[in-house]
């Protein structure tokens, strides 16, 4: 069995940024050597998501308005009154869609739909450097 390990580094812009690392994931599985098993892709940090979405304009508007609805930004959290930095509604955002994803490899490729990439979600309200972990395994 092979166990290998990399990461994506990613710069984001802020709030709602949506990026496509699909191909960032591809290579990581190609450098592995992996042909057969599973990828992890994990965000360290509580104001980050990973998932999967059609990477299209459309949508790329519509989720951050989805979520608006689950969690508004311009209500109050009471993390507010932990570290008074007023991003509450992110940490709950990112909790809702999670920090990881576990997506399975066949013939040395990730397998996903036609339309559906793998996508970091920044939640934060500020923009961040971020380094997501991909765990591969398999033979």
């Amino acid at each position: 069995m092979i166990v290998y390990q990399d990461e994506i580094p990613v710069r984001t812009k802020g709030e709602n940024d949506i990026i496509d690392i699909t191909d960032d994931v591809q290579k990581i599985v190609s450098k592995s050597g992996v042909k057969e098993g599973i990828a992890c892709i994990f965000v360290p940090g509580s104001t980050g998501a990973i998932t999967t979405i059609e990477y299209e304009p459309g949508l790329k508007k519509d989720l951050p308005i989805a979520l608006e609805r689950i969690a508004p930004k311009n209500e109050y959290y009471h993390h507010h009154e932990t570290w008074h930095d007023y991003n509450g509604h992110s940490h709950v955002r990112a909790s809702i869609i999670g920090p990881s994803l576990t997506v399975p490899i066949s013939n040395g490729r990730v397998i996903h739909g036609t339309w559906q990439q793998i996508v970091f979600i920044e939640m934060d309200v500020r923009s961040r450097e971020r380094k997501l972990v991909v765990k591969i395994l398999g033979e």
